[in-house]
């Protein structure tokens, strides 16, 4: 890999872990600590969430009708989401193993700890579990993809993509045809810092 494409690479990592060190001061702000993966509020705050709770017959009263009317529509997504958590996490606990590829640890990407939230009523709990779900999982599927390019195909594209996954910057260059032979297996086991998560 060109190594200023690896240094940069490495900076974003960097900058990754440094946002999240500035999110963690941040949620102290508001008086939230993460201890043992679980969530601890301080009691004061914990009243003051549920003081700010909107009650249900509020909610919906105050709802736009066209929220109401298109509420189906958008839950009835959740059949096809399940459809496709299911057949990719079969597809990797199948594949992942055969291919040598670490497998994808579903509860990175899959977290629902917004249900906690004391100022949120029960509908707003389920909208915020619907769309951690949605998103989650499409995360997940995503990296499962990412993880399956980068055996199969770790080429880049000839032009620019959007949103490029994790593993894109480790990708052989498009068109040179003499690394691509020479680095295909280095590449394709180059999962970075990636642990396997199997067992």
């Amino acid at each position: 890999m060109n190594p200023r494409i690896a240094t940069l690479i490495e900076n974003i990592q960097a900058l990754e872990e440094e946002l999240e060190a500035e999110l963690a001061k941040h949620r102290e702000e508001f008086r939230i600590k993460l201890r043992n993966g679980r969530i601890d509020y301080a009691h004061e705050l914990l009243r003051e969430h549920r003081r700010l709770k909107a009650s249900l017959t509020k909610y919906i009263v105050r709802a736009n009708p066209l929220t109401l009317l298109t509420t189906p529509i958008i839950y009835s997504l959740i059949v096809p989401f399940v459809l496709l958590d299911l057949a990719v996490t079969l597809y990797q606990a199948v594949c992942f193993p055969i291919y040598g590829i670490p497998k994808v640890k579903r509860g990175d990407y899959l977290v629902f700890d917004r249900g906690r939230l004391a100022y949120l009523n029960l509908i707003e709990k389920l909208n915020c579990a619907y769309c951690s779900y949605g998103n989650g999982l499409l995360a997940y599927v995503r990296e499962i993809a990412a993880r399956t390019e980068l055996h199969w195909c770790p080429i880049k594209h000839a032009r620019r993509i959007k949103s490029p996954h994790s593993s894109y910057g480790r990708f052989l260059d498009y068109g040179d045809a003499e690394t691509y032979r020479r680095e295909i297996e280095k590449t394709r086991r180059n999962f970075g810092n990636e642990k396997s998560d199997q067992p």
